[in-house]
């Protein structure tokens, strides 16, 4: 299908005799309308955010936006003016004050005549950056127990962020990068920073850098999302601009679906988002809801809508060609919406195929039945049922922080996959554990051995990686088979830890390994 074509595509539709010739707004390519702003500049979505989350009321949110604008054209001009005398600068917790930090006595004068507050320091903004340079240069090699870095101005230092009992790792990062002690503090924190890709309902990616459409649900390995999206081979980025995945199967006209096989930094996640509130709906299943019935959609341009479905098995004819097996309904839908997910409750209907009108007037939304989807591409829908416990690490290899140290235990459960350490678990389709306990262990150069038990029915990949050049890389990887899958490799002295990944099924596993 010619691309171009894609931004307003006709659509002719037939319904209690009526025949009328209208606009499809719902594909890709097209900006998300703009609210329209409030009397200060300020859109008031902003302004509500800020009211939630920093319990301001409005008129206190339009205020400190005031402050922060004046701040930041100080700031930039006060920095031109000092110079290499220039420290850093920060506003206070209320947004009220500016504080701007110097080098020298002439400086502060320079920031007292501008309205701000001036603070001697020892050292330039420029110096410290030149610091955390050094610490970035040497970063690759830095322990997996070390966070981060970052320049703090308000304590005219760089900062090294270590989990608790890990200082000494903080202090050696420094010492490689060459830096003096002075200017570095090593700071403890119960951080385990890690890349926010979850694969949710509704959110938007983008298909080659170009047009815009939205995900539908989430499956075991990727997303469901609309054909005209994109053809087999097209890549997709999220919202963040990060590679995302690639279209692997694509169905345009005849049908209106696609799926899109995503990388393993994203984690397909069983909801929705959800824009009345800017959270996430759950996902419980795809049981097939009638005619008459309520439904809502999501959509990276309109956010969730409602209605009722009116027809199932209609048929559109677009200037691509004729569509069949959609399911019709009096919700409206705008640019960028398409394959955006349509849910009943918790139940999961399908992905936004074409429509008419807009979210302003109101239209008719089709949609591309879930099922035949996941029917037609043998595809394993990933539910909220299938996320871990709260007890367990986060999905996507975050880490929780026991101690790093792993002492031998025995086998928990099932004594086929014994070893020196063994740990329990919950898998399910789609999702991701680190073990042991969400964290990491370190070995001396041999041999490393490990097995995997699970139920019958549940299929996983078990992964070694090891902690290289500042990130965790596979270096052996095994799947179930009879659900058990065993491991062997000939590795490095080095810090190591086991991905359990799920491809389908659930159940409680048993991971027994060496770590010594």
């Amino acid at each position: 299908m010619d691309r171009r074509r894609m931004t307003v595509i006709g659509v002719l539709v037939a319904a209690a005799g009526l025949t009328a010739a209208v606009t499809v707004p719902s594909f890709a390519g097209e900006e998300p309308r703009r609210a329209a702003p409030a009397a200060d500049g300020v859109a008031p979505e902003v302004l509500d955010a800020m009211g939630r989350d920093l319990a301001l009321t409005r008129d206190q949110a339009v205020k400190r936006l005031r402050t922060e604008r004046w701040a930041a054209g100080t700031v930039t001009r006060l920095r031109g003016e000092l110079g290499a005398g220039y420290g850093g600068s920060w506003l206070s917790a209320d947004g009220a004050t500016l504080t701007v930090a110097v080098a020298d006595q002439a400086g502060e004068a320079r920031v007292r005549a501008a309205g701000a507050v001036p603070k001697r320091v020892a050292r330039g903004v420029a110096e410290l950056d030149a610091v955390k340079s050094r610490l970035d240069a040497a970063g690759a090699d830095a322990s997996p127990d070390v966070a981060g870095w970052y320049v703090d101005v308000a304590d005219n230092a760089v900062v090294v962020i270590a989990r608790p009992g890990a200082e000494a790792d903080g202090r050696r990062l420094a010492a490689a990068a060459g830096s003096n002690a002075g200017m570095v503090r090593v700071r403890t924190a119960d951080e385990a920073p890690r890349p926010l890709f979850d694969v949710r309902g509704g959110d938007a990616y983008l298909i080659n850098n170009a047009g815009r459409c939205s995900v539908g649900f989430s499956v075991v390995g990727g997303f469901v999302t609309a054909g005209h999206c994109g053809r087999p081979g097209d890549r997709t980025t999220g919202s963040n601009r990060v590679a995302q995945g690639t279209f692997a199967a694509s169905s345009f006209p005849g049908d209106d679906w696609a799926f899109v096989r995503v990388n393993a930094d994203w984690t397909p996640q069983g909801v929705v988002t959800d824009f009345a509130d800017g959270g996430t709906v759950a996902v419980n299943g795809s049981t097939e809801a009638p005619v008459g019935a309520s439904i809502c959609r999501s959509g990276s341009t309109t956010g969730t809508r409602c209605g009722l479905i009116q027809a199932k098995n209609a048929t559109v004819n677009y200037p691509e060609g004729t569509v069949t097996g959609l399911t019709r309904t009096n919700v409206c839908a705008e640019p960028g919406d398409s394959g955006g997910a349509w849910l009943s409750g918790d139940q999961a209907q399908g992905v936004t195929s074409g429509g008419s009108g807009d979210c302003t007037r109101g239209g008719t939304t089709f949609f591309q039945p879930v099922n035949e989807i996941l029917q037609r591409n043998n595809l394993t829908l990933v539910t909220a049922g299938d996320q871990p416990a709260p007890t367990q690490p986060p999905a996507g290899g975050g880490e929780t922080t026991p101690p790093a140290t792993v002492e031998p235990t025995p086998p928990a459960g099932d004594t086929e996959c014994s070893g020196q350490v063994s740990r329990t678990g919950r898998i399910a389709a789609g999702r991701t554990q680190i073990q042991p306990d969400g964290r990491f262990y370190r070995v001396p150069d041999g041999t490393q051995e490990a097995c995997l038990s699970a139920p019958d029915g549940v299929r996983a990949v078990l992964e070694l990686q090891r902690f290289t050049g500042g990130a965790f890389r596979t270096v052996a990887r095994a799947a179930a088979a009879d659900g058990t899958a065993r491991l062997t490799a000939e590795t490095s002295a080095g810090a190591y830890r086991y991905r359990v990944v799920g491809l389908s099924g659930s159940g409680e596993y048993t991971l027994g390994f060496s770590a010594r």
